[in-house]
């Protein structure tokens, strides 16, 4: 396939390995026909997140299981794509190597065009395997251990504008951080919904990060959590002090209250001031069920529509990467070059290197 060729349902292979997760998807236009994932968060549980050589070790390991596994699920022959797309940041550096050095080798031994976009923005695309094409404009929010973002997006394949992004802890390392306090276990966020479910989420009144009147002149579409995993471990422990029991639950519920506020007020806030009225919400915090709920619930009333693919899409996968790299294909973007780099910090800005 020449550069710059337009193919109406593209057949892509997605290659995703910026954390502890080896994901390959394979999608036909906006067809999803296989996502495999291997992850290895079994092995971070006992420390208590990732670690980055560990997850570099698992990705090599798994390589190329996770591509056999896909290509028996989807029924394809490798050289049957049109295009290999691999995620190329942002992420952990040696994890990121060993996805994007696998992407160069197929797309060498193929002679197939390969394409290195930005992870941020695949969790926006692979919302199309669910829904159908992306409404443009829309405000995208991404959740997840180590994002928070709002972008405008009005064409995936050429960039998306910032509106606000987290200025400390990203929403998903405060649920990590304050399952740990708990004695929930790892990962954080999964647990603490479960754990949400027997609680009240009124019980305990935890603050709304950059919420107040002077937060919002400066940084009126940020996030902040940090300050609120503080606000818990300052009230396990007076509660410890005390000799008071911890109610778990009602801690959790309270906790992941406090957090979906903020996010949901924002998102429709952000999109209100565009005049925009879809938000796409992606990232593996976007799997929370309390999220879901309260978005909808809100954005219904200011006639904002809200899409969020289902949670198996939510999480890092390669299926999102094969995702942004069809639409890439069929809107005739120039591939990568095959010296493309793995950048641990590339911005959202850059979405194809």
């Amino acid at each position: 396939m020449t550069s710059g060729a337009l193919v109406d349902e593209p057949l892509v292979l997605g290659i995703e390995t910026s954390c502890d997760e080896t994901g390959i998807g394979v999608v036909r236009g906006h067809t999803l026909l296989a996502d495999a994932v291997a992850s290895s968060v079994e092995e971070h549980a006992r420390f208590g997140g990732v670690v980055p050589e560990v997850a570099s070790r698992a990705h090599l390991e798994a390589m190329v299981p996770t591509i056999e596994r896909a290509c028996e699920e989807s029924g394809i022959k490798l050289n049957d794509v049109d295009a290999i797309a691999v995620t190329a940041g942002p992420g952990l550096a040696g994890a990121l190597l060993v996805g994007v050095a696998a992407a160069k080798a197929l797309a060498l031994g193929l002679d197939k065009p390969i394409y290195g976009v930005n992870h941020l923005a695949s969790h926006v695309a692979v919302d199309q395997l669910q829904h159908g094409p992306l409404p443009e404009p829309c405000v995208a929010m991404l959740v997840s251990g180590g994002h928070s973002s709002l972008l405008k997006v009005t064409d995936i394949t050429e960039g998306v504008d910032p509106m606000g992004a987290t200025i400390d802890d990203a929403a998903g390392e405060a649920f990590d951080k304050v399952a740990r306090l708990l004695g929930l276990g790892f990962p954080g966020g999964p647990v603490i919904d479960r754990t949400a479910t027997s609680g009240s989420s009124i019980a305990i009144d935890f603050p709304r990060g950059l919420t107040s009147r002077r937060d919002l002149e400066r940084h009126r579409f940020d996030f902040s959590f940090s300050g609120l995993k503080t606000a818990v471990a300052r009230w396990i422990e007076a509660k410890e002090r005390s000799g008071e029991p911890v109610p778990v639950a009602d801690v959790a519920a309270s906790f992941q209250e406090a957090v979906v506020d903020v996010l949901v007020r924002k998102a429709l806030d952000a999109a209100s001031s565009e005049g925009i009225e879809d938000i796409i919400i992606g990232g593996g915090v976007a799997a929370n069920s309390r999220l879901r709920v309260l978005a909808e619930e809100r954005a219904t009333k200011l006639g904002i529509r809200v899409r969020v693919p289902r949670p198996g899409l939510c999480t890092d996968n390669g299926a999102m990467v094969a995702a942004l790299g069809a639409e890439m294909v069929a809107r005739g973007r120039t591939p990568s070059a095959l010296d493309l780099p793995a950048d641990s910090s590339q911005p959202i800005t850059s979405v194809l290197v």
